[in-house]
C-alpha cells in the first residue's frame, strides 16, 4: 500500500509594500470614514430639519376626522351636492375592542401585514406590493404602512410628489415612536373612507350592512377592509362584481397570513352579502356619485372632504331632469314588455363634456338595482353596434382601396351556416324572419338587417373590429373567445362608451374623451384643473 502525503506548495515571497502606498490606503479608508460620517450627519440633520417643519405626531388624536366640504355643480353654478360632515352622524369613532378581530386581521393582512413589526416605514412591504401588482396585473395590497396611510389622511396634502413620500415617511416613523400600535390602528379605523360617504369602520358597518362594527362576519369584514384603497373603484352599489372580486383577494391575504384557514376563506366568501340600499339627498345622483368618484381617482379619497374643493361639472340640470323623465316615461311605456329600467346619456360631440346622465329609472328603487349606474356597467348593446362595424368594413386598411366596402357595396342578405371559430355553424337570421336578397349596405344599415352585419364582421375580422372599437372609446371588448355574433351586440359595453363612440362619428371622426368635471378649485379659489388647459380633469381611461 502506497502512503501519500501532501507537501504544502511553496509560495513564492511577497515584496514589502512601500510605506507610501500603506500611507495612501490608510488615508483612504480615513477619506470614506470621513465621508461616511458627513453623509449620515447631513441625513440626521436632513431628517432633523424635515421633522421640525412637520405638525407634531403628538397632535395625531387631535387632528383626526378634521372636515371640509366638497361642494359639486352644475355647469351654470347650480349646487348638486356637498359632501356633510360625517361628524354629524355619518362618522362615530369606537375603541378598537369594540370592532370585530375579523376585520381587524383582514385590514392589517391587505394594507400592512408586518404593521406590528416594522417602526412605521416597510420597505418589504412596498416590494410585495410590486410582487402581487406583478402576479395579479392590479393593486392587490399597500405599499404604504398604516402609519403612512394614517398621517397622509391627517397631516398631509394630498399631492403627489418625492418629497410628499419623504415627510409621510418621516411622520410615520415618529407617529410610531409616540404611539402604541393599538392606538394608531384604532386612530385609522376610525379615520379612513370606505366610499359612499362612510368615513370610518363603525359607519361603514352600518351604511353597507346596516349592523354594529362588533357584530362584522368574516365575510363582510373582508368586503370592507378591501375598499379604502380604491373605494370608488370597489364600490359595491355600482361595481358589485369588482368588490366579490376585491374580498377574494383579501380573504387570500388573510389566510397567507395565518389569520384564517383555506376552509374558512372558502366559506366566508360562499356567504351571500345583503347590501342595505343608501339613500342620498342630492340632485342626479348616479352622475353625483360618478364625479365623486372621480375625485377620489383624480385627488385621492381625503382629498374629497379635506381639502374644500370646488367642483364645476359638466351636467345640465336642466337637461338632467328632462332626461330622467323620458327614461321613466319609456320604462313605463314598456312595461308590459317586462322592460323595468334603463339608462341614458347624453353628450356634446364637440367637447366630450357628459350633459345628461340617467343610470337607471328610479335610484331609491331596490327591486330594479336602481343605484346600480346601468350608464357605466356593461351591457349587450344589440343592433346598436352595426354602425361600428360598417363603419371598419369602410375603414379595413388591410385591404386594397378598391376592396374596401362603400355605402354602395352590394351585399347578400341570404341565410347561410358561418364558419365561427370554435362555435361552427353560426346561422344567423333577421328579426323579420325573412331573407331580402342582394342589398347595398346603406339598406342594409337602414333596416338593420343581421345577415348583412355577420357578413360585414367576417369581412373585416373579429380582431380588427375590436381595434377599430378600441380607437373609438370602448374598452370593454377584451375577451379571447368572440365571435361573428359580435355584430349583433354580443359583447357588453357601457352605455357611456357607446355614447363616445357615436360621438365621434357625430364629430367628424375626431373623438373627444368624455368628460364629466370642467374645473376643479380649492377651497381658496386657485385651480387645479381645467377642462382645456394643459392639466385637464381627467386621467386616462376616465371620463
Amino acid at each position: 500500500m502506497q502512503h501519500y502525503r501532501l507537501e504544502p506548495t511553496a509560495q513564492p515571497a511577497q515584496p514589502k509594500q512601500p510605506r507610501s502606498f500603506s500611507r495612501g490606503l490608510a488615508m483612504g479608508a480615513i477619506a470614506f470614514l470621513v465621508v461616511a460620517f458627513l453623509t449620515l450627519a447631513g441625513v440626521i440633520v436632513a431628517y432633523a430639519q424635515i421633522a421640525a417643519d412637520l405638525p407634531l405626531p403628538s397632535e395625531l388624536a387631535a387632528r383626526a376626522s378634521s372636515f371640509q366640504s366638497t361642494r359639486i355643480y352644475d355647469r351654470n353654478g347650480v349646487l348638486l351636492n356637498e359632501t356633510f360632515d360625517p361628524n354629524e352622524g355619518r362618522r362615530v369613532a369606537v375603541s378598537l375592542d369594540r370592532m370585530s378581530p375579523w376585520l381587524r386581521q383582514a385590514t392589517i393582512a391587505t394594507e400592512d401585514a408586518n404593521f406590528y413589526r416594522h417602526p412605521g416605514v416597510d420597505p418589504i412591504a412596498l416590494v410585495r406590493a410590486v410582487y402581487y401588482a406583478v402576479r395579479e396585473r392590479e393593486f392587490v395590497s399597500g405599499g404604504s404602512t398604516i402609519p403612512q396611510q394614517l398621517v397622509k389622511l391627517i397631516f398631509l396634502s394630498s399631492e403627489r410628489s418625492a418629497i410628499r413620500k419623504i415627510k409621510e415617511a418621516i411622520l410615520a416613523a415618529e407617529v410610531s415612536r409616540r404611539y402604541s400600535k393599538e392606538q394608531i390602528l384604532e386612530i385609522y379605523l376610525n379615520e379612513v373612507n370606505y366610499g359612499n360617504l362612510a368615513y370610518g369602520v363603525d359607519s361603514a358597518a352600518e351604511i353597507y350592512f346596516g349592523k354594529d362594527v362588533g357584530d362584522l362576519t368574516l365575510a363582510e369584514a373582508a368586503l370592507l377592509a378591501g375598499l379604502p384603497q380604491a373605494p370608488a373603484y370597489y364600490d359595491p352599489y355600482t361595481y358589485p362584481e369588482r368588490a366579490k372580486d376585491r374580498q377574494s383577494v383579501v380573504l387570500g391575504l388573510m389566510v397567507e397570513a395565518g389569520a384564517i384557514s383555506p376552509g374558512e376563506a372558502d366559506t366566508a366568501w360562499l356567504e351571500p352579502l345583503t347590501y342595505i340600499p343608501v339613500r342620498y339627498d342630492f340632485i342626479a345622483p348616479h352622475f353625483t356619485v360618478y364625479v365623486r368618484q372621480q375625485l377620489e381617482s383624480l385627488l385621492g379619497p381625503e382629498a374629497l372632504y379635506r381639502v374644500g374643493l370646488n367642483v364645476t361639472t359638466s351636467l345640465d340640470l336642466e337637461l338632467q331632469n328632462s332626461a330622467q323623465a323620458i327614461v321613466a316615461e319609456q320604462v313605463q311605456s314598456l312595461a308590459e314588455r317586462n322592460v323595468s329600467n334603463g339608462a341614458l346619456v347624453a353628450l356634446n360631440p364637440q367637447s366630450g363634456e357628459i350633459l345628461a346622465l340617467v343610470g337607471s329609472a328610479d335610484y331609491d328603487n331596490v327591486e330594479i338595482d336602481g343605484q346600480v349606474n346601468m350608464a357605466l356597467s356593461p351591457r349587450q348593446p344589440g343592433s346598436s353596434i352595426k354602425p361600428l362595424v360598417y363603419l371598419a368594413a369602410f375603414e379595413n386598411p388591410e385591404r386594397p382601396l378598391a376592396e374596401r366596402w362603400t355605402p354602395g357595396t352590394l351585399v347578400a342578405d341570404i341565410e347561410q351556416d358561418f364558419p365561427d371559430g370554435a362555435n361552427p355553424p353560426y346561422r344567423p337570421k333577421n328579426y323579420d324572419e325573412k331573407e331580402h336578397g342582394i342589398l347595398t349596405v346603406g339598406a342594409s344599415l337602414a333596416n338593420s338587417y343581421n345577415i348583412p352585419a355577420v357578413r360585414a364582421i367576417e369581412f373585416v375580422g373579429v380582431n380588427n373590429f375590436i381595434a377599430v372599437a378600441q380607437r373609438l372609446g370602448i374598452s370593454t371588448l377584451n375577451r379571447q373567445d368572440y365571435g361573428l355574433s359580435l355584430s349583433l351586440g354580443g359583447g357588453e359595453i357601457p352605455l357611456l362608451e357607446m355614447t363616445g363612440a357615436f360621438a365621434v362619428l357625430a364629430n367628424g371622426g375626431l373623438r373627444r374623451p368624455p368628460q364629466a368635471i370642467i374645473k376643479i378649485e380649492d377651497g381658496e379659489g386657485n385651480i387645479i384643473c381645467e377642462i382645456n388647459t394643459p392639466v385637464p380633469c381627467r386621467l386616462d381611461g376616465l371620463a
